[in-house]
């Protein structure tokens, strides 16, 4: 059977040999005739795991001791409460920009814990370009910002230097590019576009930031607790935490970040250029922001829709419609995205263009 070539934009893709070790590891992991479904998450081999998956963070990431990494269930989600429960203090503030739909409602949880100023946003045109040039308070507890735009296609290209500790939500670019990680006070990612699937979400603090609110916290929303715990307060997502290791491994022996920020790159210029070139469709964000991640775009008559949508699934294209409140198509090249997936896409799209015209 042919090829799926899966654009989804999350749960996103996955490399082939991960899969074929996740799904072996199912029936056999580690040699133990046991299943990685039902072994203790104390026993010494998953503890490996474990451990395997934290150190692997830190060394894509480049970073030392001074951070700590740590897999929680919730989805980045619960991180839009964890941040400020664990750095916003009782009379400090949080500085926010708001970039997208994630980005509002990580304020808008930050809200609920206390004073949370937003700084930035580009809402005012829909999400479809990245703020700049604005001030980072120097008395703000933290500085919060979302570093790719899932949904509209946007994608921070720089990071400001801030005065003050910078706290990043990299869940749909992770190690996709290279980041100064040491530039961060705490960066989180829900694992299932760039590191694994679904259940599973990593957070790196940097522990000299933590510990400051004179809040009276609850065990599970604390970081220290999940820090002293080593990951393993209480069960964690053993599986997807299982995944995303292997995933990671995948990564760090292929050539790390650096081999596959050339890739991405190569595959966001493709997809672009055509996108660029084609006269039925046009792309949604202003260019010096576009994702390398969510290339978003749109047909240039409504009409179009239908035929493409008819062309791209005989090709066993998937998961490309765009986000309900963007529409058109969005197409994910995440890490594990093979080139020649895009070329497919480009090659339909070449196709429908001809047919048209």
């Amino acid at each position: 059977m042919a090829k799926v070539h899966n654009f989804s934009a999350g749960p996103g893709i996955l490399p082939a040999e991960v899969l074929q070790q996740a799904a072996a590891a199912c029936l056999n992991f580690d040699n133990m005739d046991l299943s990685i479904l039902e072994i203790s998450h104390r026993s010494k081999n998953y503890v490996a795991v474990m451990d395997e998956a934290r150190q692997l963070i830190k060394d894509l990431f480049e970073v030392g001791n001074e951070y700590e990494v740590f897999y929680l269930g919730g989805g980045a989600s619960l991180q839009f409460a964890m941040v400020p429960y664990n750095l916003l203090t009782e009379n400090g503030f949080a500085a926010y920009v708001n970039t997208g739909v994630w980005a509002s409602k990580a304020i808008k949880e930050a809200k609920i814990i206390g004073n949370t100023k937003v700084i930035a946003s580009s809402e005012d045109k829909k999400f479809n370009y990245v703020p700049k040039g604005y001030e980072i308070p120097k008395d703000a507890d933290y500085f919060h910002i979302t570093s790719n735009n899932t949904i509209y296609g946007t994608q921070m290209k720089s990071f400001p230097k801030s005065p003050v500790p910078t706290v990043c939500d990299m869940s749909s670019d992770l190690f996709s590019r290279k980041v100064n990680a040491n530039d961060f006070a705490l960066i989180y990612a829900g694992a299932q576009k760039n590191m694994g699937p679904a259940g599973s979400t990593m957070v790196m603090v940097r522990k000299d930031v933590l510990g400051k609110t004179n809040r009276k916290m609850l065990s599970m929303l604390d970081y220290n607790v999940h820090i002293k715990g080593e990951s393993m307060y209480n069960t964690p997502p053993v599986f997807p935490v299982y995944v995303s290791m292997l995933t990671l491994r995948w990564l760090k022996e292929h050539g790390g970040v650096s081999w596959i920020e050339k890739i991405n790159q190569q595959k966001a210029d493709l997809l672009y250029n055509e996108i660029d070139r084609n006269e039925c469709f046009v792309g949604t964000v202003e260019k010096a922001d576009r994702s390398n991640m969510n290339v978003c775009f749109l047909p240039t008559k409504p009409e179009y829709e239908a035929e493409f949508d008819k062309m791209i699934k005989a090709e066993r294209i998937d998961g490309i419609k765009g986000h309900r409140d963007v529409g058109g198509y969005r197409a994910s090249l995440y890490n594990a995205m093979p080139i020649e997936s895009v070329h497919v896409l480009v090659d339909v799209m070449k196709a429908f263009e001809k047919k048209i015209g």
